[in-house]
């Protein structure tokens, strides 16, 4: 009885991660339905939730990431990096995949590694114009790198290079929602202009701060906004904006559970410039402002932003100008039809329509044909 083609996916730490990670195994099971899936993950992280949410089962590595300020707390992560391989290589004996995929994060590390030195063929998926170290290393391994952005031979060997573009949340493409019934979903008016803030899966606090700190502006623009906080913000904004009566122009809430919805409303989004964040707007043509953070490896959302500026397709402003600049450019470029347009025609030109299949397409014939090679 030949039993099925399985496939490992491994990675998440953030939302940015997890969404391309589900999207792929989606993909994969629609095209196959008999393929069995299955997710590693790190302990104590988002994707232990998220996964199982999704349908899928999960396993955690103790894995977790290098602390770059103080050099002496990475005697332990050095610790957990042997622990979570040790782990890999048992699921990968017990679960015999016939293909790894890599989307990123902290697990991708140890799974993948572990998986091309057992000989298993490896797929990683690149998201950001600017590689990680972890796929620069796991690179050298793979039979095959999805990547979103044109120039990344910079970093990876070009033969090996397939341009995919981003996998999206797929129900974002399904919104039936009219702008003005979406509108009124979030208890707001339909007549006006809305601007949507996003500061990722777990918040951002520079643009959560300009929010918090502009509240008099906002409710003097005339502009009405959908802001999602992130968890760890979620207790300040509330205890600030107060009753909803106090800013009836303000949707506050920690986490947008119907992201279709909230973009449909929105005539302008303010953003991190997350890969997967960046490839949505794409997908939908959104006008949008791109806060990069500060606070990631190499500054990659910086190159993410700046790629898209070049393109005439978003408009940037740096984090530590974000105080005096973000909230004003929002409210004057929400009130610019021809701003936004030319905007929103600049992004939509960027976008990649099939991702999600394109790669899972790739991962299946690398499992195909490590199967025919072992079945003799």
């Amino acid at each position: 009885m030949k039993k099925n083609i399985r496939i490992i996916i491994s990675g998440g730490g953030t939302g940015g991660h997890i969404f391309p990670a589900v999207s792929i195994a989606n993909a994969i099971k629609e095209q196959h339905p008999e393929a069995e899936i299955l997710f590693v993950g790190a302990e104590g992280r988002m994707e232990m939730q998220r996964v199982p949410a999704a349908g899928y089962q999960i396993i955690g590595l103790p894995v977790a990431g290098f602390d770059r300020k103080h050099l002496l707390k990475n005697i332990s992560v050095l610790i957990k990096l042997m622990k979570s391989q040790i782990k890999a290589r048992r699921i990968i004996k017990e679960f015999k995949p016939d293909a790894a995929v890599g989307v990123g994060g902290y697990a991708s590390g140890p799974t993948l590694k572990v998986a091309g030195s057992m000989g298993i063929p490896t797929l990683i998926q690149e998201q950001n114009s600017y590689a990680g170290v972890t796929n620069k290393l796991l690179a050298k391994k793979a039979c095959k790198i999805c990547v979103a952005y044109e120039g990344m031979e910079r970093f990876f060997d070009k033969e090996k290079i397939i341009l995919t573009g981003n996998p999206v949340r797929q129900n974002l493409l399904n919104q039936q929602m009219s702008r003005e019934d979406a509108i009124r979903s979030f208890n707001l008016d339909p007549t006006k202009k809305t601007v949507l803030i996003v500061g990722g899966s777990l918040g951002a606090r520079t643009i959560n701060n300009c929010v918090l700190n502009g509240l008099d502006q906002i409710r003097q623009s005339g502009v009405q906004f959908i802001w999602q906080t992130g968890k760890f913000y979620i207790n300040e904004a509330k205890e600030k904006v107060g009753q909803a009566e106090n800013y009836p122009m303000l949707h506050t809430t920690d986490f947008i559970t119907d992201m279709a919805a909230a973009y449909s409303a929105a005539d302008l989004v303010i953003s991190r410039a997350g890969a997967g964040s960046i490839s949505e707007f794409c997908l939908l043509g959104k006008p949008v402002i791109l806060v990069p953070s500060p606070n990631v490896a190499e500054d990659h959302q910086t190159k993410n932003a700046l790629a898209l500026v070049a393109k005439d397709a978003a408009l940037y402003i740096k984090d530590a100008e974000a105080s005096e600049k973000l909230l004003k450019t929002a409210i004057e470029t929400v009130q610019q039809p021809e701003t936004l347009k030319k905007l929103s025609t600049n992004i939509a030109k960027l976008a990649f329509k099939d991702s999600a299949n394109t790669i899972a397409e790739e991962v299946w014939k690398l499992a195909l044909k490590y199967r025919e090679n072992h079945e003799h």
